[in-house]
């Protein structure tokens, strides 16, 4: 095919307007007309759609005549008066959530409006902010929660929680703050992708995880010559299906990007012939394909036309079903990856006094009630997993016990749990032979006796038979064997005397958790699909009806169960979000989680899951453990 022809086809597909006809006759000069589109509205500062299935109407911000809907023609229908700069909606219901910048009193607001009647509601404000803000862009993730990002001066940026479901919060909650490029001013959230798009004007185009649990990794759409194709600057956005339209101002030009698996590819340079400083952009699908509405800040003037382009699919991630932490412990006393894995101490005598232990592994042991508060701190040491069983004989004493790992010693660190009260102290230390003693985890047959199996990042596992004669810990060391790369993970079935464990980068396997028998490793499932790298926590939940293995998938920020028991069958995974109600933020980064399916009394009746947060967030502290009722887990995965 010739170069005139490729061309005549690209431009064909990307014809806008009715102006295109021309623009085709002459291929060689490819351009692009807009028509002019309703009365002219002194100082527009942003563009809109209603969004789909509420009408036909569109929205303007203006720093002279407020917040306005106005219909296809034009015509003022509502008005909200004030001052405003900026704006983006989202449907809630049957009403619109419309947020913009307040310039009189200089805060961002959300306000709803009925298309229906055309009537706006009561604002609500965020607070007043310590930055200029420049910009904003309205966020709805999977579970309904709606977030407002704030774009300011200086590369500030900040994702606060303004709403749930139709209904707007009674006060806005900050999230997190992130880094965002100095000269951003615009931004635009693709909800189905969770993806932030984020303009820096001299440079182009970049992509952030828009999740509230997400790290603040950016990736570039695209970026300005000689890196890229955008001539002069990178302004506005609008999210296309499937991709984003650009507006590089200075040149007036438009520039469309389809997103694929590994990136951004540009598919169309659509120069804005007639206009000299394009401002501001806004899109909707319609039958006829994209509706476009743009504004040139030379003269103010809007103009609207047609995009006759449709995006290839692009492949997302499964949206999982969430459940929400009803506690959450307060955060350890270190900064930094510190809280790692957490174990449930269940009282044998009144269930509601039972703790959750936790470790920060720049400091020591940690111990909780079921509401979070701290109990008591125990500074031995970077401990990084710890595990629970109960009767111990201790010397004269019958304790409960919980083992940890001691980075600082490469050893077992015991500690007696108080049967009566719950109280922790140090019971002694248990050399080991490895390394870098990483993950443990303890196993208890029916005939009483305690071993510690633990093991080092070079995938060495050694087993001890723990005893305490006069006092003193001792650890008999009965076995040894060892998988391929790192583990860490692992949990042992006493009833069914199998040990499962977690190789972080493969899968988790079973093996005989006896002494006396070979370690032959058999797969249970392996990284891939819902179960992504670094494979972390395991977890036990086991009834009188059935048994659940619980895994940490840390690469998808994610909680798979699966059957316990051959041919372990899978009955999905699921994502801890945040509780607005409570003021909880939800987990990510999971290292280790412990479940027990105990009565442990109001929500935690059908039991108890905690899970490491590795963000913690809303707001922004140290690490901590989130406490979630395992009826929630049940009813999210449906489990029989």
């Amino acid at each position: 095919m010739s170069t005139v022809s490729t061309a005549r086809n690209r431009l064909l597909a990307l014809c806008i307007g009715l102006t295109c006809g021309a623009a085709l006759a002459a291929p060689s000069v490819p351009g692009l007309n807009l028509k002019p589109w309703a009365e002219q509205t002194p100082g527009v500062t942003g563009l809109g759609f209603v969004p789909a299935g509420t009408g036909a109407d569109r929205l303007l911000a203006s720093e002279r005549e407020g917040l306005l809907l106005v219909d296809e023609q034009g015509r003022q229908l509502a008005r909200f008066k004030g001052s405003f700069n900026g704006l983006d909606s989202r449907a809630a219901g049957g009403q619109l959530l419309v947020a913009s910048l307040d310039n009189q009193r200089q805060q961002a607001l959300l306000v709803s409006l009925d298309p229906a009647s055309r009537t706006w509601g009561q604002p609500l404000y965020l607070p007043t902010r310590d930055y200029p803000v420049n910009g904003l862009c309205l966020y709805r993730d999977e579970a309904s929660n709606l977030f407002l990002f704030l774009v300011g001066e200086e590369g500030k940026g900040e994702q606060w929680l303004v709403g749930h479901g139709a209904q707007l919060s009674a006060e806005p909650q900050r999230v997190r703050g992130l880094p965002l490029p100095p000269e951003a001013k615009f931004c635009q959230v693709d909800d189905a992708a969770q993806q932030l798009l984020v303009n820096e004007q001299n440079v182009g185009w970049w992509a952030y995880p828009a999740h509230a649990e997400a790290d603040t990794a950016r990736q570039p759409v695209a970026l300005r010559a000689p890196f890229g194709d955008i001539r002069k600057s990178a302004g506005a956005m609008a999210r296309v299906p499937g991709g984003v339209l650009g507006l590089d101002p200075k040149a007036a030009q438009l520039h469309l990007y389809q997103q694929q698996e590994k990136g951004w590819v540009a598919q169309a340079t659509l120069p804005l012939a007639g206009l000299k400083e394009p401002e501001n952009i806004a899109l909707r699908a319609s039958d006829k394909g994209l509706q476009v509405l743009l504004r040139d800040d030379e003269d103010g003037r809007l103009y609207q036309g047609q995009l006759n382009w449709q995006a290839t699919p692009v492949a997302l991630p499964p949206v999982l079903p969430t459940v929400q932490a009803a506690a959450q412990s307060e955060p350890v006393g270190r900064q930094g990856d510190a809280a790692d894995d957490p174990a449930i101490w269940v009282h044998p005598q009144q269930p509601s006094l039972s703790r959750v232990l936790g470790t920060n592994k720049k400091q020591g042991l940690l111990a909780y009630d079921l509401q979070g508060k701290l109990l008591q701190e125990l500074a031995v040491g970077r401990l990084n997993n710890v595990d629970v069983r109960p009767n111990f004989q201790l010397g004269e004493r019958r304790v409960d016990l919980a083992v940890a790992s001691n980075r600082d010693r490469n050893s077992l660190s015991l500690f007696a749990i108080d049967r009566a009260s719950g109280e922790l102290s140090e019971a002694g230390e248990v050399p080991t032979p490895l390394k870098e003693i990483y993950g443990i985890c303890l196993f208890q047959p029916a005939s009483g006796e305690i071993y510690a199996i633990a093991n080092d990042k070079d995938g060495t596992f050694v087993q001890y038979r723990l005893s305490a004669p006069g006092g003193t810990a001792q650890g008999e060391l009965v076995r040894r064997f060892k998988v391929a790369s790192q583990p860490e993970g692992c949990v042992a079935d006493d009833q069914r005397q199998r040990l499962f464990l977690g190789e972080e980068d493969v899968g988790v396997w079973a093996v005989d958790a006896r002494p006396e028998q070979p370690a032959t490793l058999h797969s249970v499932i392996k990284v891939g699909g819902l179960l992504q790298a670094d494979v972390e926590g395991l977890a036990l939940y086991q009834s009188n009806a059935r048994d659940y293995l619980v895994i940490s998938s840390q690469g998808n920020d994610s909680y798979l169960v699966l059957d316990a028991e051959p041919p372990f069958a899978s009955h999905g995974a699921f994502r801890v979000s945040l509780n607005a109600r409570a003021g909880i933020d939800g987990a990510s980064e999971t290292d280790g989680l412990e479940v027990t399916s105990a009565n442990l009394g109001g929500p935690w009746s059908q039991g108890l899951l905690v899970v490491q947060d590795g963000r913690k967030r809303m707001p922004e502290q140290t690490q901590n453990f989130k406490f979630v009722p395992w009826a929630e887990v049940t009813q999210a995965l449906k489990l029989p």
